[in-house]
C-alpha cells in the first residue's frame, strides 16, 4: 500500500489519530496505529486502533459493542496525523468513551479545575462485562 508509505510514523512505528463524528462535528477521542491497525481500518472501514497499553490491535467496540464506521480517512498537513470522520454505532449510539459519555474529552478546566461537562450515558460497569 503505497499511499501508507506518505505516512510519517513516529519512531515506534504509529501516527496519533483522532476520531470525529462526522454528523456533529465531536471530537470523540484521541488514539493510537500502526500500519496493520490502518490497514484494517481501511479494508473493514471500522476502526481498529493501536492499543499501547494493551500491546495489541484494538477493535473499536470489541468489548463495550460502540463500533465507530469510518466515513473518511484523512492526513494532515505534515503527514504525521490522521483524522478519522466516523458514525459512532452501537447498543446505546453516541457513546465513544469508556466512562460511558459520547466523548473522551468531557473535562473542561473552570477556575482552576477540570469539571466534567458531559453526563454519563451509560455506567462503565453495564457496558463492560
Amino acid at each position: 500500500m503505497a499511499w501508507m508509505e506518505e505516512i510519517r510514523w513516529d519512531r515506534d512505528g504509529l501516527v496519533p489519530v483522532i476520531a470525529q463524528e462526522a454528523k456533529s462535528g465531536d471530537v470523540l477521542m484521541f488514539a493510537w496505529m500502526n500500519r496493520d491497525a490502518l490497514a484494517r481500518t481501511a479494508a473493514l472501514g471500522e476502526a481498529v486502533y493501536w492499543s499501547r497499553s494493551r500491546g495489541r490491535l484494538w477493535h473499536k467496540g470489541e468489548e463495550s459493542g460502540h463500533l465507530q464506521k469510518v466515513l473518511e480517512i484523512r492526513l494532515d498537513c505534515d503527514n504525521d496525523v490522521l483524522l478519522l470522520k466516523v458514525e459512532q454505532l452501537g447498543h446505546e449510539p453516541g457513546i465513544a468513551c469508556h466512562t460511558g459519555r459520547h466523548s473522551c474529552f468531557f473535562q473542561r478546566l473552570e477556575a482552576g479545575a477540570w469539571q466534567a461537562i458531559e453526563p454519563v450515558l451509560k455506567a462503565p460497569e453495564h457496558i463492560y462485562k
